[in-house]
């Protein structure tokens, strides 16, 4: 008597193998889509980035909230700033930081960039229910608070060993 495997693991990649590759293909799906804007993917991130945590966003928080090194970001930035649709601003309290702020043709943008990309996700969710999507999007997060948890103790563990070794 053989038990079945569950569908998760019946998949050529792992789970998190495969969402890994849902999400490239899903940017990349949205890198085409808004690429008319002149946006390129770090370009098009940023701004959604910038858009999620809200204008005032320092440059460094922004850097953290895309996972991303500052002169990766500084460039991206230098970019948004040429084409106009950013600008950045000392910090009054902290000289050494700059805020972000959208320009009016970055909001014009901004807009154009939301549409497209809502326009995009009604094809990435077609044939699936909000059910579904909110079982999935649940998941995600258990997964996500999972994997920090286990981060924390790797990294707890890996601590603790090296004060044995000293």
């Amino acid at each position: 008597m053989s038990t079945q495997k569950p569908f998760h693991e019946t998949l050529d990649f792992t789970l998190i193998g495969n969402m890994g590759r849902v999400h490239r293909l899903c940017r990349e799906a949205v890198t085409l889509t808004v690429e008319p804007l002149g946006l390129t993917q770090s370009r098009w991130l940023a701004l959604m980035h910038i858009n999620l945590i809200g204008e005032g966003v320092t440059q460094l928080a922004l850097a953290q909230s895309l996972g991303i090194e500052m002169p990766s970001l500084t460039r991206t930035l230098k970019q948004l700033e040429e084409q106009s649709l950013i600008s950045r601003q000392v910090d009054d309290n902290d000289k050494r930081s700059k805020k972000l702020y959208f320009t009016k043709e970055g909001r014009v943008v901004l807009n154009s960039l939301n549409e497209k990309i809502a326009d995009v996700k009604q094809q990435f969710y077609a044939g699936l229910t909000h059910e579904q999507l909110d079982a999935m999007a649940r998941a995600l997060l258990q997964i996500e608070q999972n994997a920090s948890a286990c981060i924390s103790q790797q990294e707890k563990r890996a601590k603790s060993n090296t004060e044995e070794d000293e």
